[in-house]
């Protein structure tokens, strides 16, 4: 059936119901000529048998608001056809078959199966006792039994489908449901961590010039003078950033432009900055620099920033390290600080540095280490997995 015709059924369920129950009489009215045609003896009344169908058939109009008792109605009026002689025939059993058919499609199995063993039983009884010859209990009872039971099992099977396909439905449901959830977690997740690195790296950059000013004031204003000149640089690339992340926030279209997500080409700037705050950074490139993509590129910026901060806020020493170590298949970086105590484990717990790190590079398929360094200092190293040409270059 198209999906024209299921819809305009949809929207006529009385109509359809009508027409069913008509053309089911003509099949259950064929019967009883059928019965009048083949009979040996003299011809039965037609008029019993076709009073018996139109009431079997006019029950079945209420077949889905009483379904029991109209399968007890037809089973009477089946029965009674059997014993005024008429043939037990799929076609005259009709009425019956469909009245079963709805009831075993009800949730109750039990009751299923209770009124397909009493129907079939009822059908056997009348069949035993019409049927003359044992020869002829095949065609007079057991052929309308089965015909009983078997529109039963078919009746449970499409029920234990509907019943399937609910179930998956409601499963899909459920997991699209799940999913979404997560997706939401995982972009907070990855809001905090770019508005942890963002804030976190520019107010420890900021917060250490104003503390090396306040030191130098009275010794050497000059040079106190000359940072806090900078200090106005440190803090609006701080709000910049936080504005484009947080704008992101606000967005309910994809229609604006965005600013490009910082990488790995933007280190001399980073560098820059923290010499600013008076740490010195030194970079170096071992083997082929090679095209990342902006989600590895990001990833690899965000990882050396906040190893920096880290550097600022907890290291004794204002000098650090980063080696970028470019392999076949691995960006290697290895953040150091030469000298000085690493962060002690209570600071550690209370801030999200070092679990920021490892989950951006984890997410990207790498490893991360950090820890402290046998000659002393700390030392951050990851390796991120380099995509292929294809990828890099798509």
């Amino acid at each position: 059936m198209s999906a024209r015709w299921k819809s305009r059924a949809a929207d006529r369920p009385y109509t359809v119901q009508v027409a069913t129950t008509g053309l089911l009489l003509a099949f259950t009215v064929g019967g009883v000529f059928l019965t009048r045609a083949v009979a040996a003896e003299e011809p039965l009344v037609l008029w019993p048998g076709l009073m018996l169908s139109v009431l079997a058939c006019a029950a079945l109009l209420r077949r889905r608001s009483h379904p029991l008792l109209v399968l007890l109605v037809t089973t009477v009026c089946i029965m009674t056809e059997g014993f005024l002689g008429y043939l037990m025939t799929p076609l005259l059993m009709g009425p019956m078959l469909l009245a079963q058919y709805t009831v075993s499609l009800r949730p109750d199995r039990r009751t299923t199966w209770y009124t397909a063993l009493a129907a079939a039983a009822g059908i056997a009884l009348v069949g035993f006792i019409t049927t003359d010859f044992p020869h002829e209990w095949i065609i007079g009872l057991v052929n309308p039994a089965a015909w009983v039971l078997m529109v039963a099992s078919f009746g449970s099977y499409v029920r234990v489908r509907r019943e399937y396909a609910v179930a998956r439905a409601d499963h899909a449901a459920q997991e699209r449901d799940e999913e979404a959830r997560r997706r939401v977690i995982q972009e907070r997740m990855r809001i905090a961590r770019e508005l942890h690195d963002v804030v976190a790296h520019h107010l420890a950059l900021a917060n250490a010039q104003a503390g090396t000013a306040a030191h130098l004031a009275r010794t050497r204003p000059d040079q106190a003078i000359a940072m806090i000149e900078k200090l106005p640089e440190v803090t609006a690339a701080a709000l910049r950033e936080l504005k484009a992340t947080v704008g992101l926030l606000r967005q309910d279209t994809d229609s604006q432009e965005l600013a490009p997500a910082p990488g790995l080409d933007q280190l001399p700037q980073l560098v820059e900055t923290c010499a600013s705050a008076g740490l010195d950074v030194s970079v170096s490139t071992e083997g082929q620099p090679q095209a990342l993509t902006p989600g590895l590129d990001l990833t690899a910026y965000r990882i050396v920033q906040e190893a920096l901060t880290n550097v600022t806020k907890h290291a004794a020493t204002p000098s650090a390290r980063v080696r970028l170590d470019y392999t076949a298949h691995y960006l290697t970086l290895t953040i150091t600080n030469e000298a000085g105590s690493p962060p002690s484990a209570a600071a550690a717990s209370r801030g999200f540095g070092l679990l920021g790190m490892r989950e951006r590079a984890l997410s990207a398929g790498g490893t991360f280490h950090a820890g402290p360094r046998p000659g002393g200092g700390f030392e951050v190293a990851c390796a991120l997995p380099l995509p292929s040409s294809e990828e890099s270059t798509s």
